[in-house]
């Protein structure tokens, strides 16, 4: 499988103005992009009959949609991503339950990187064990910008692109959003 975040963009928005024209080209978008959603969506569900399900609701809207895609200097991954975060959202709200959060060795690291800084290893694995309770206590924008920021690695500028707010707003929530967790994780301490 090629590896989507290496894909020349002027090739890929080539293939998006054919698939413009001659829907049956589409299939390449799809061949392309279809695992990396899928895991994006099943990192949300945590069930692959669901996560298959939203994923070609994500593909049928692209599918449908497509004319009204315009490059915004992001690869088109993102404005799947886009989609599939609605579909996932909108999923949890159709059946009322709670979201899950995949947290991923590395992704944990990086977010725990940003939060401490300087600990001994006996204190950042005491800390890291009361990061998971913080997460627990956020709010689905929060989990949103935590999880493209640090377990997706998203720029600030694609975070906001996906979750359409600023780039500025990304930054200024994320770092907040980072203070309240260390806030959360450094109470236990005290």
């Amino acid at each position: 499988m090629e590896n989507f975040k290496d894909i020349d963009q002027e090739e890929e928005k080539e293939t998006i103005e054919k698939a413009k024209r001659d829907p049956e080209k589409f299939g390449v978008l799809y061949k392309r992009y279809y695992k990396p959603v899928y895991i994006f969506i099943h990192k949300r569900t945590n069930d692959k009959e669901c996560s298959a399900d939203i994923a070609s609701h994500v593909f049928f809207k692209a599918l449908t949609n497509l004319k009204n895609y315009v490059h915004q200097g992001f690869p088109f991954s993102s404005w799947l991503f886009k989609i599939a975060l609605n579909e996932v959202n909108e999923y949890y709200r159709k059946k009322n339950k709670r979201r899950v959060v995949s947290i991923e060795a590395n992704g944990l690291e990086r977010l725990t990187d940003a939060l401490i800084e300087g600990e001994s290893d006996f204190e950042l694995n005491e800390k890291r064990l009361h990061l998971s309770e913080a997460l627990k206590q956020l709010d689905a924008l929060e989990i949103q910008l935590i999880e493209l920021r640090f377990f997706e690695e998203k720029s600030f500028k694609e975070v906001g692109y996906i979750l359409n707010i600023t780039e500025n707003n990304a930054k200024v929530k994320t770092y907040r959003l980072l203070d309240k967790i260390k806030a959360t994780v450094l109470l236990k301490y005290r």
